[in-house]
């Protein structure tokens, strides 16, 4: 699941903060007495897998709205129609909850869903479907609690997490070997990754001992040779050009990760719905 964090808290107050930008909700101030409560139901209208259900409760709650019904849980897969959350209480709160909380729900779940077609895909292999940092500036946390929902696995959350000597830093330090040095030198406890893209240079790192080597932009046929060059002395991940279509295929060389940034950045929104009832 995921913690409600002070970062998240402050994501939904600028939301609720875009819809009262000029101070009330005139629609419903002119149209709901300040004393209606109502129900809500938050409904599926397609089938798919449920993310950030305690962040739509953490919406509510800001609002006032605490009786609340959770049928289901995150992670789980709903049919077309059914009720992931009920919620009971002013009618005017519950109103100006509503985009907030679809938004929310819709865009996270729209994640978890796509990651779990992706993982369905290369199911029956060891491969782990990873997201990558193309995320939603500010959306980071919860994206990725997303992608984990769907089953999905998490990259580095930040740059300070782990090291990834790419095609620039190699550049910039002289060669792959001068960079991986001098990440080992100044930050000698920290994971070390490192981006090949030719297995000349993968045979080059690998008595540097990395904790992982990513094999970028490399087809399935050379994936599967540096599969058999590493021979299960370092994790591998296969990044660049993989697609749905070829995700089984790259699974199927015997890398431990394939790296999809589509998880976070391509990802449709999951149709899910409010219907509202007075009480």
């Amino acid at each position: 699941m995921i913690d409600i964090d002070k970062h998240i808290h402050e994501l939904i107050t600028m939301a609720i903060s875009e819809d009262l930008a000029r101070g009330i909700d005139i629609t419903s101030h002119a149209t709901i007495s300040k004393d209606a409560t109502g129900v809500a139901h938050y409904r599926t209208r397609e089938t798919g897998a449920i993310a950030g259900i305690p962040v739509a409760v953490a919406v509510l709650n800001t609002l006032g709205i605490t009786d609340i019904d959770i049928p289901v849980t995150c992670a789980h897969e709903n049919v077309a129609g059914t009720t992931i959350l009920t919620a009971r209480g002013n009618l005017r709160s519950l109103m100006l909850a509503e985009r907030t909380t679809l938004n929310f729900l819709t865009h996270l779940s729209g994640i978890a869903t796509l990651t779990r077609k992706w993982v369905d895909e290369v199911a029956d292999t060891k491969c782990q479907v990873r997201d990558t940092r193309k995320t939603t500036p500010g959306w980071r946390t919860l994206e990725k609690y997303a992608v984990r929902m769907g089953g999905g696995t998490n990259h580095r959350m930040s740059l300070s997490d782990a090291a990834l000597i790419k095609d620039n830093h190699i550049v910039a330090a002289g060669g792959v070997l001068q960079a991986f040095d001098l990440v080992r030198l100044q930050y000698p406890d920290a994971p070390i990754e490192i981006e090949v893209d030719t297995l000349d240079q993968l045979a080059i790192v690998m008595d540097r001992d990395p904790d992982l080597i990513l094999l970028d932009n490399m087809s399935t046929k050379l994936c599967k040779e540096a599969v058999e060059l590493v021979d299960g002395q370092f994790r591998l991940e296969a990044s660049g050009g993989i697609t749905f279509e070829n995700a089984r295929a790259y699974a199927q060389t015997g890398v431990d990760y394939i790296a999809v940034g589509a998880l976070t950045h391509s990802a449709k929104a999951l149709d899910i719905g409010l219907d509202l009832k007075m009480e």
